[in-house]
């Protein structure tokens, strides 16, 4: 639910230049231009290393043999998210430990990720869903005097820009991972990829890794694959990382006219944390009967998503059974994410919410809003 393609036409002079003075180098892997965006983003995100890759998916299982992830390790995660965590752990040889969410958050229970180590707990990676950080702080505490150093992995491949007191997503734990998937706050053209992180040693370990475990031409240290950002993607979020804090304002307001507007109504509306700055990469409600709530919101015109129907342990990969987490299972059973990009217009946000408050009279018995019946959304 992003119009790409508004949110592309400012910059297209701009794009369009660069990718033409890229053609006339012939430099596509790598190279000067990826180094800049690297550097850019590392300075935007106050990291001493940003490490581009060719995937969010690649980000995380590169991260994972940094931090020396492999057969007989667990990686605690919470049961809500993307199926890539998942893949990362399970190709990285490890165990998936799952720690529930703390109801009201979407995001893991600090408390019940803790309880989870054991002897063989060798990373826990906190997800960002929907653009609201979580607090680590906790958890790195809690964790430090472990005999086992575990590494925290930050997914935040939904938090672009993001902070939480005062410092951004991808600088709060030992590393962090982004996606560039378009959609993303920050997306490219095409699939990319980000590691972050401040400790030399991971950043020239995933340096190596996503270039064949070449150290020098031809001279390979280690076993690792192709996984470099290609220098296209590089030059178009450069483009676009000038823009991110104006997109990312757009999206905060666009949430703060819907919780204006929705506060009233019996739905879960997403967390405000004093000391937490949101992306909202989506605005995501709580509500029971969404089946219905999305339904009658297709015949007004407006689209709706998903994000997650089904929890990462009920995915029929998985052949074993994890127990119940409650709260990530009521989550998946209720979410439903609204429009929200930063070209929503105010009168477009609020037929949004007059349609979901007529909605919610109607399942109660009660009177339509004013709105008017059958507008499409391409009408307004």
């Amino acid at each position: 639910m992003l119009k790409l393609v508004d949110q592309h036409a400012p910059l297209r002079a701009r794009i369009l230049g660069e990718i033409d003075r890229l053609l006339q180098t012939g430099q596509f892997v790598l190279g000067e231009p990826v180094a800049s965006f690297e550097a850019g983003v590392a300075d935007y995100l106050g990291v001493k290393h940003a490490i581009g890759v060719a995937s969010g998916t690649d980000a995380l299982m590169l991260a994972f043999r940094a931090a020396g992830v492999g057969p007989g390790d667990e990686v605690i995660t919470p049961p809500f998210s993307f199926f890539a965590i998942s893949e990362a752990i399970h190709l990285a040889g490890a165990d998936v430990v799952f720690a529930d969410l703390r109801e009201g958050t979407y995001l893991m229970d600090p408390e019940l990720a803790v309880e989870a180590v054991t002897e063989r707990t060798k990373a826990i990676v906190p997800v960002h869903l929907y653009g609201h950080p979580m607090d680590v702080a906790p958890l790195r505490s809690a964790i430090a005097d472990q005999p086992r150093c575990i590494a925290v992995i930050e997914d935040a491949a939904q938090a672009f820009g993001a902070s939480r007191g005062g410092t951004k997503a991808g600088a709060l734990g030992d590393m962090a991972t982004f996606s560039f998937y378009p959609t993303k706050n920050l997306g490219g053209c095409g699939d990319g990829g980000l590691v972050t992180t401040n400790i030399d040693a991971y950043a020239e370990t995933i340096r190596t890794l996503r270039d064949h475990g070449q150290t020098e031409k031809y001279l390979h240290g280690s076993f690792g694959w192709n996984s470099r950002l290609d220098a296209m993607q590089a030059v178009i979020l450069s483009a676009k990382l000038d823009s991110l804090d104006e997109w990312n304002e757009g999206r905060r307001r666009v949430a703060a006219q819907y919780r204006t507007l929705l506060a009233d109504l019996p739905a879960g509306l997403p967390p405000a944390d004093d000391d937490c700055v949101s992306v909202y990469h989506q605005f995501a409600m709580r509500v029971p009967g969404r089946d219905s709530l999305i339904a009658y919101l297709a015949e007004a015109g407006i689209a709706s998503a998903l994000h997650y129907p089904r929890c990462l342990h009920q995915q029929p990969a998985y052949e074993r059974s994890f127990g119940s987490f409650p709260v990530a299972e009521r989550t998946a059973a209720e979410i439903v994410c609204l429009p929200i990009y930063p070209e929503l217009t105010e009168d477009e946000v609020s037929y949004v919410a007059e349609t979901i408050r007529d909605w919610f009279h109607e399942t109660k018995g009660g009177a339509h809003s004013s709105r008017q019946e059958n507008r499409s959304w391409g009408e307004r």
